[in-house]
């Protein structure tokens, strides 16, 4: 697998993570916990050295699998958590944010002990509080980082003010957007102030929640437990609408001889050096297809023709819930 740094003083990672958060939750029934603990066993055993979780998943019980899984393993790889919700409340409705500082101090030892380590590689604040300054917050992590349970900072759904602010408190070494052929938000603003600031960036959802991967279709139903259930792109005449963004992807995977997932993770890992897509999975074989993404090459004639052919495309429906929007930086 190779290798990437995330930012200017961040770690070197695998070049594709893998993202755990389905594994428990977020997507519909669990995955069976011996088959996770295995499947993440495996990607480690294929090269991947950078793993994604966080409290809110489950909640708790991410964190758990994880803390299990990586033990044989720990200090070869680079383990990402995150902080910022009361989770007595309910995350896929109406979440209640929470960066206090004391918080946050109570929210990083209690994951440590889940995840059955000593720190924490790279600790996100998950959203944006507005209740808490930013400079707060930063400051909570950085003595977290002092007193050595915390190793780099990072953000989750920031924008580049806020990076900015945070940045100059306690250096952020990642932040962590949802970034996909069909969700470039972060090109405007975020992207070019992490690339100022030598801050890694990792997409979730690189594959845009499994639409890209063309599997979707535009009838398959989504369980109640599916975070996707209530997003708008989601309905099937949204997925009808957007098709042509499957085309696209499908076009140029027919002629590298790659699947659409692979096109779609080649699309990101070609846009800079330092991003870091943590596509999940809960299928070995998806995760050895995502892993081979690292493999294509996208040439600069490639992602001109992309370019110029999603310049022609609208894609229909809001990213998430109206409650998850409101959660977003700006």
């Amino acid at each position: 697998m190779k290798k990437r740094k995330l930012g200017k003083s961040g770690p070197e990672v695998s070049a594709i993570g893998l993202g755990c958060m389905g594994m428990s939750w977020g997507y519909g029934p669990a995955v069976d916990k011996r088959k996770a603990v295995s499947l993440i066993r495996t990607a480690f055993e294929r090269g991947v050295t950078f793993f994604d979780t966080a409290e809110a998943y489950g909640p708790f019980i991410n964190e758990e699998l994880v803390g299990e899984a990586i033990a044989p393993f720990r200090d070869q790889i680079v383990l990402a958590s995150k902080f910022g919700f009361n989770l007595d409340q309910d995350i896929a409705g109406a979440p209640g944010l929470n960066s206090k500082p004391a918080h946050i101090k109570r929210v990083a030892d209690a994951s440590l002990k889940r995840l059955r380590t000593d720190r924490i590689d790279l600790f996100y604040q998950h959203r944006v509080d507005p209740n808490v300054p930013i400079e707060d917050v930063a400051g909570a992590v950085k003595e977290l980082i002092q007193e050595g349970k915390v190793k780099h900072f990072g953000l989750s759904e920031a924008g580049g003010r806020t990076i900015r602010r945070a940045h100059a408190v306690q250096p952020v070494t990642a932040v962590q957007n949802e970034y996909s052929l069909w969700t470039r938000d972060p090109e405007a603003e975020v992207l070019p102030t992490v690339e100022e600031l030598g801050i890694g960036f990792v997409p979730w959802s690189p594959l845009g929640q499994g639409f890209l991967t063309g599997a979707l279709g535009t009838t398959k139903a989504f369980d109640s437990a599916d975070l996707r259930s209530t997003f708008p792109r989601f309905t099937p005449e949204a997925r009808k609408a957007n098709q042509p963004v499957i085309d696209l992807i499908a076009r140029i995977a027919k002629r590298k001889n790659a699947t659409l997932a692979q096109i779609a993770l080649a699309w990101l890992l070609a846009q800079k050096p330092w991003i870091v897509p943590i596509p999940g999975t809960g299928g070995l074989k998806h995760l050895n297809e995502n892993l081979g993404a690292a493999e294509i090459e996208l040439t600069s004639d490639d992602l001109r023709e992309i370019d110029r052919a999603f310049s022609k495309i609208t894609v229909q429906g809001a990213r998430l819930s109206e409650e998850h929007m409101k959660l977003i930086d700006r």
